[in-house]
């Protein structure tokens, strides 16, 4: 693994971001239906998914495609942290083992 493997850990946070900023918004009521697609919490989710994809891309001249989609698979994890912290969702024993598997796969894929 080597020192730009940890950017993808950076996007992956960022892609996990943005989907909080999404379930936020999807939570609030909103003036009309344009409103629920056009509204801050969006706008701003979307940006940031975007930049976060191309890092992605941009970090693909350095790490092998098998790293990048690995490593990427670490957004559940944040995901999971994030939406408890942030939405105060219940860690259920189903996503607790299912995130287990998770960092099992990253940890004995990057062994190899």
């Amino acid at each position: 693994m080597n020192s730009y493997s940890f950017f993808v850990f950076g996007t992956a946070l960022l892609a996990a971001v943005s989907q909080i900023l999404l379930n936020i918004s999807n939570k609030k009521s909103h003036k009309s239906r344009l409103f629920e697609y056009l509204n801050l919490y969006v706008i701003i989710s979307y940006f940031i998914l975007f930049l976060s994809l191309l890092i992605n891309i941009y970090l693909l001249k350095f790490i092998e495609l098998k790293i990048v989609s690995t490593l990427a698979a670490s957004v559940y994890i944040f995901m999971l942290i994030l939406s408890r912290i942030i939405l105060k969702e219940k860690i259920t024993g189903k996503k607790f083992i299912g995130n287990l598997f998770i960092v099992s796969g990253i940890i004995v894929f990057m062994l190899n």
